[in-house]
């Protein structure tokens, strides 16, 4: 079994080729979207990783491995999109400012995974892949209901924290799923 940090670095290798390759393909059109438009777009993929788990079988070619990859890349997107905000109409972009960001990202929730993978000692490889999944659903629904207090919130933290935690839990899930 290969050391967290290895498992994360080859996880953010094939998300990041998948992102840059879809970039390629579909320019940055989902910078068109709102952060709540991406927060959706995670409910979904969450909503058929755990109708997969339920149902034991796809009628799609495309299992939980490429839906946890979704919400990694997702949860990316979110993040830029809260840095910058949605574009114009014009879908303005400079495609290795997006990548720089992209990698930016990525590397602040491995720097997060760390830090509480120390505190917690790596507890996550004791749990279910759909234990995780379903922590993945309960942060995009605290993220749903923070974007409609309007990003105000009393306790706890924001958006971008929960976005976060959802790159990790999916970066779990891939490890998990990988090495059974």
């Amino acid at each position: 079994m290969a050391n967290t940090s290895e498992s994360y670095d080859a996880i953010i290798k094939e998300c990041s080729s998948i992102f840059e390759k879809k970039m390629h393909d579909y320019g940055a059109a989902w910078r068109i979207m709102r952060v709540s438009s991406v927060t959706d777009q995670l409910l979904i993929k969450a909503k058929r990783i755990r109708s997969l788990q339920e149902k034991g079988k796809s009628l799609i070619d495309e299992g939980q491995e490429s839906e946890f990859k979704g919400i990694i890349n997702y949860c990316i997107i979110g993040l830029i999109q809260l840095e910058l905000g949605p574009a114009s109409e014009e879908h303005e972009i400079h495609i290795p400012n997006i990548i720089e960001r992209y990698h930016t990202n990525f590397q602040k929730a491995k720097s997060l995974m760390e830090k509480k993978n120390h505190d917690y000692g790596e507890a996550w490889r004791m749990m279910r892949v759909s234990s995780i999944t379903d922590l993945i659903l309960m942060k995009i629904y605290r993220t749903k209901q923070i974007e409609d207090l309007g990003g105000k919130t009393l306790i706890s933290e924001g958006i971008d924290a929960n976005y976060l935690d959802m790159i990790n839990y999916a970066v779990f899930a891939l490890i998990l799923l990988e090495n059974n």
